[in-house]
């Protein structure tokens, strides 16, 4: 399998998702502003996104892809399809549980998670319609670990675009007829949902390894297989969650800043899921099942290989992605989201915080790439502690930092807590012998700092230009010399590589 051409694949499909993202966010700016109704579903929804991410994408398929890959390879596709149906059972029926106690505890979820809330009983209302999204999402979570076991990688990545997509049309359709148009965010999230639970049936069934439900919550939990993954998932919500939960702490306090302030930090945490999820999410993808074959075949020079290529893509795209959003926080604000009710202090104040959180993008993309490396070995203990270390950490950095600079201290320390967490990975890694960097990393990282130091001038030059909150009535003409300021600013650092005698062809790597 050529790598580098599934990561493009997997890449362009996450594109198409976060493209979609964008334009559902900019939607949701100009529909609903960034007031005490955009608050409250944000926080709605980060409820059960947020345990989404413990119980069924972050935690689970760092558990199960492991364990499910080295059935594949040794035990063949009956035993995996067998572990596969009571693994499948087990997760939604458990979330299932899970849905009901968190539609009847809304109130209570609502008030721990941001208690300074002004439009609490909607939040209460949409938590309550998009809580059976965990259930959906285990499910697509479940059907996603599978297909990329089986390598089939582009199913799971556009996935996501359907809740996009669901959302979008609610916001140009359904909220106009409701009486409180916000709402209709909340049913997109349900629809959206059950639309990406649909399009994984038939890719399932191709392969052969659809799950079979049980009526009875309790099948499989005596499979020794089934027992392996959830003992590893237990740690592996803490290793993978750290920046989650300390997301919600952070609206948590953001609810007691002025309003609008968790409105400001979700625009920018938007825009920070864009390369975290082309790069970060689409390398630790391909990663995970990659390193659990090299790891189940003991081919240690290979699982080191396939690391130091995964790391110096993260540098060589990560870097200039972080130094382009940071010189350009403004223009791209003010480009996808200053429209309509989406005033001028919102796209100023949510500027602050998305340069806040360029400072650690790099930190971000890299735990996305060093933790794969801990789960191939089915080491889940050692991310935990680390993750725990930072978590912590990034609550002390939040007390010294948001007394001075408010919403923006919270992204900052969230980036930087991702930082320390790469930190650690990485000297783990070193410290085990599981990874030995190739040569001519010192050299290589000098290249990219003087390509990128090139490219910040000519977006710094570029973005000074331009009055971008005066062209809001000139959206077309605003997009336009946004996207060609960014080709530009691309042509300049991959112009400057090539000089330094950078090409393609290093990159290229085929997984055995």
């Amino acid at each position: 399998m050529n790598l580098l051409k599934t990561l493009s694949a997997i890449s362009s499909m996450t594109m198409l998702s976060r493209i979609t993202g964008l334009l559902r966010e900019t939607l949701i700016a100009r529909a609903f502003g960034a007031g005490g109704y955009t608050d409250a579903y944000i926080v709605a929804f980060r409820i059960p996104n947020l345990l989404r991410r413990l119980f069924a994408e972050g935690a689970f398929s760092q558990a199960f892809v492991p364990i499910l890959a080295e059935y594949k390879n040794k035990q063949g596709h009956e035993a995996s399809k067998t572990l596969t149906d009571h693994v499948a059972n087990t997760l939604v029926w458990s979330t299932l549980i899970v849905t009901v106690i968190g539609i009847v505890a809304s109130p209570l979820f609502v008030y721990l998670i941001a208690t300074g809330l002004e439009e609490f009983d909607a939040a209460v209302w949409m938590t309550r319609v998009m809580f059976p999204y965990i259930s959906f999402m285990a499910f697509v979570a479940l059907a996603g670990g599978v297909l990329n076991t089986w390598r089939e990688f582009k199913i799971p990545a556009f996935t996501p675009v359907l809740l996009n997509l669901a959302s979008i049309l609610a916001s140009l359709f359904l909220q106009q007829h409701l009486q409180r148009p916000i709402y209709a965010m909340a049913i997109a999230v349900f629809v959206g949902g059950v639309l990406q639970v649909a399009i994984q049936i038939p890719a399932l069934i191709r392969i052969g390894m659809l799950p079979r439900l049980s009526w009875n919550p309790a099948a499989g939990l005596g499979d020794p297989g089934v027992r392996r993954v959830l003992k590893k998932m237990g740690p592996a919500v803490f290793a993978v969650s750290a920046a989650q939960i300390s997301l919600m702490i952070n609206t948590s306090i953001a609810s007691r800043l002025q309003e609008g302030s968790i409105s400001w930090l979700s625009y920018a945490d938007r825009l920070m899921e864009f390369p975290t999820a082309l790069l970060g999410v689409a390398l630790g993808t391909i990663l995970l099942p990659s390193l659990s074959k090299a790891q189940a075949d003991g081919d240690h020079h290979e699982y080191s290989g396939l690391l130091d290529w995964g790391l110096r893509l993260t540098f060589l795209l990560s870097l200039p992605a972080a130094v382009g959003m940071a010189v350009l926080a403004k223009p791209m604000i003010a480009t996808l989201f200053h429209y309509g009710a989406f005033t001028d202090k919102a796209a100023t104040e949510s500027a602050r915080p998305l340069i806040a959180y360029c400072a650690g993008l790099l930190g971000i993309i890299l735990v996305k790439t060093l933790a794969p490396a801990f789960y191939a070995q089915q080491d889940i203990r050692t991310p935990v502690r680390i993750a725990l270390v930072v978590l912590v950490a990034t609550q002390v950095m939040n007390f010294l930092f948001v007394p001075y600079i408010q919403v923006s201290g919270l992204a900052l320390s969230i980036g930087l807590g991702a930082c320390l967490n790469a930190a650690c990975l990485y000297t783990g890694l070193r410290r085990r012998g599981i990874y030995q960097p190739a040569p001519g990393w010192p050299v290589f990282c000098l290249k990219l700092l003087a390509a990128c130091a090139l490219m910040a001038a000519a977006a710094w030059y570029g973005a000074q230009q331009i009055d971008w909150l005066a062209l809001q009535r000139h959206a077309i003409l605003r997009a336009g010399a946004l996207l060609l300021l960014i080709a530009v600013c691309a042509a300049v650092y991959f112009a400057a590589l090539l000089g330094m005698g950078f090409r393609l062809r290093d990159f290229r790597r085929i997984a055995r």
